[in-house]
Formats: C-alpha cells, sequence, structure tokens
C-alpha cells in the first residue's frame, strides 16, 4: 500500500466511523480471531453429493419461478452461477411444462448448468392428480426431457387452501409421495413453500429414503400470506391469519437435534435448511448445528440480483462464498 492509498484509506476511515457504530453482536457465534490466519480461498468444506452429481459448496439455489414472462432468462442466469461456483440448483415449479411444451425452454437449462445438480420440481396436488389417472410416467418423461437429476415434490396445502383458485387435496400428501416413490424411480427431494413442517411431518419425511428434505421454513417467502393478499378484501382480513402459522428453520433444526441425540437414524440422505436465512452467517449457522448431510438454501436472495444482471448475481454469490469461508475460519457456534 503506497502513501496515497494509506491516506485514502484513513480518510475512508474518518467519514464512515460515524455510520459504523455497532449495537448488538450476533448471539449465536464465538469470535476466535487468534488461532488461525486469513481464509485461502479454497474450500474448506468437502464436495456433498446430490442425486448422482456434486455440491463444490454446501449452497442450494431454491426453487422459485417458473411459467412466467422472465423465467427463462432468470432460471439462465441462476444455472450459470451454479456452474460457475459449484452449487446446485432446484427449478421452480415445472406445471407449464406438462401442460405446455412450449414452456420447455424457459426450464431447459442443463447446457447453463454444465454438472451441477439440478431437480425439476412439482407440486403434491399436481401428482395426486397424475397418480388418479395412471400418468406418473409423464413426471418421468418431463425429468428427463429437462435433463434433470430427480424430482422436487414441494408441499403447499396451506397455500392452495388460500388461493381463490387452489388445488384442492383429496389424500394425505405422505399418501400421494409414498405412491410416487413406488410409481416414479427418481431421487426425490420433498420442500414446503414457506410455513415449514411441524415436528410429526418433518419426522414421517425424514424416515423416507429420500434424496432430502428441504425445510421451506416461515421467516421467509409467505405463499399462503401471498394468495390470501390476492384474494378479495373482506377474504384477505379472514385468510389473514392463516399466513401466520408455520415453524421457523432453527425450531425445525431442534427438534432434529433432539432426535438424533437419542440414537435417532434418518433414512433421507441430505438436509437443506431455508425459510428466512438472509446471508452467509445465517447459512453457516444451520451448517454447523444440524446433524448429517447439510446444505442451505435461498430463493429470493438469488432472485434479486438474477432480475438485475448475470454480474451483479455473480458479486452476490463472490460475496456470500467469501463470508462462509471466513464463518468457517473464525467462527464457533456459542451452544
Amino acid at each position: 500500500m503506497n502513501d496515497t492509498q494509506l491516506s485514502s484509506r484513513k480518510a475512508d476511515h474518518i467519514e464512515l466511523a460515524f455510520s459504523a457504530q455497532t449495537l448488538q453482536a450476533d448471539p449465536r457465534f464465538y469470535y476466535e480471531p487468534m488461532a488461525v490466519p486469513h481464509p485461502t480461498g479454497e474450500h474448506p468444506w468437502e464436495p456433498l453429493e446430490m442425486a448422482g452429481r456434486r455440491l463444490l459448496i454446501p449452497w442450494w439455489i431454491s426453487s422459485m419461478t417458473g411459467g412466467e414472462a422472465r423465467a427463462k432468462y432468470i432460471n439462465e442466469r441462476l444455472a450459470t452461477a451454479a456452474a460457475k461456483y459449484g452449487l446446485g440448483m432446484g427449478l421452480g415449479s415445472c406445471r407449464p411444462v406438462l401442460e405446455d411444451p412450449r414452456t420447455h425452454p424457459d426450464f431447459a437449462v442443463r447446457k447453463f448448468l454444465g454438472d451441477q445438480p439440478l431437480m425439476a420440481n412439482l407440486g403434491v396436488a399436481q401428482l395426486e392428480h397424475l397418480a388418479a389417472v395412471d400418468q406418473l410416467y409423464k413426471v418421468v418423461e418431463m425429468v428427463k426431457s429437462l435433463e434433470a437429476d430427480g424430482l422436487i415434490v414441494h408441499i403447499n396445502p396451506l397455500q392452495e387452501w388460500a388461493q381463490p383458485e387452489g388445488d384442492r387435496l383429496l389424500q394425505a400428501p405422505i399418501d400421494t409421495l409414498k405412491r410416487v416413490m413406488d410409481a416414479v424411480k427418481l431421487p426425490l427431494m420433498v420442500k414446503e413453500v414457506g410455513q415449514g413442517f411441524g415436528p410429526k411431518s418433518l419426522k414421517a419425511l425424514l424416515e423416507l429414503p429420500l434424496e432430502a428434505v428441504e425445510f421451506g421454513a416461515y421467516g421467509g417467502t409467505n405463499f399462503a400470506l401471498i394468495e390470501a393478499m390476492r384474494a378479495s378484501e373482506s377474504d384477505f382480513e379472514g385468510l389473514k391469519p392463516a399466513a401466520e402459522l408455520g415453524h421457523t428453520a432453527e425450531e425445525m433444526g431442534d427438534w432434529i437435534r433432539q432426535w438424533s441425540a437419542q440414537s435417532w437414524k434418518p433414512q433421507t440422505r441430505v438436509l437443506v435448511a431455508s425459510g428466512g436465512l438472509r446471508h452467509f452467517l445465517d447459512g453457516y449457522y444451520h451448517l454447523k448445528r444440524l446433524p448429517g448431510n447439510v446444505i442451505y438454501a435461498q430463493a429470493w436472495a438469488f432472485l434479486k440480483p438474477a432480475l438485475q444482471s448475470q454480474e451483479a448475481l455473480n458479486a452476490y454469490c463472490e460475496s456470500q462464498i467469501k463470508g462462509l469461508q471466513m464463518a468457517h475460519q473464525y467462527l464457533d457456534l456459542r451452544e
């Protein structure tokens, strides 16, 4: 650093000091700066297998968009970033692909994603209907056509209930899921869409031989609230309390830790912590406290820069990976 650079940096310190007064330390971590040097830039974690492919970083791009005018370029940008940084990606609901083949290019991102994991996505209501008419084979055809590695089943009865034009489930989602597992020999991930799972539901899922279970916990985008907001004004006031139902990622993690302490072993391969995770510290917190194979996922946090440009999305990924490397080097859980 030359004299000019040093002088400029010191001037920055003076100008910024007034707006950099800290209020409260993050209570989840011990900061231990003495025993280790700065991160080298190398990934300090082992690659993790997902549906036969490798995640280089324990970070997942959660399902978010499909069947909308901007879906194509958003998905292409997300897939390009996933390939560049070694992430995995879930597509938004692929129901349009089943209903209108012209939407296929909006979801066909394998050429941008390279060898990183990719999961297609359908709602449990669509799967219940396909099972009822003996057409689950269409799911396999769709996954193959998208060159995906498996299928995400999103569980969203509260969203469908609040949605004016929502589908009505005639069977328990766990029964539909078991029927799909018998008929469709694909790696399956199951996720909620913003309310998370209560303990009975979560344990029932984890006792199935699934590829992954994603929390989709309360605290991020609330699709039940979105659907209530789409209803009439009078219906909104009636439906709004239902949007306050759910379970946070921390609460769900607490249950899993309790079960693990009791020597309970899940059959599901990978846990995906998601729902209101704002940044790398939230992700690192769940990576450190959950047992087994763990990754964390975000949706809106990726979507915001993806709507701007590929450069903005890449910059977001790089800042978060840099932060995750720092956390691994200097932070211990307080628990």
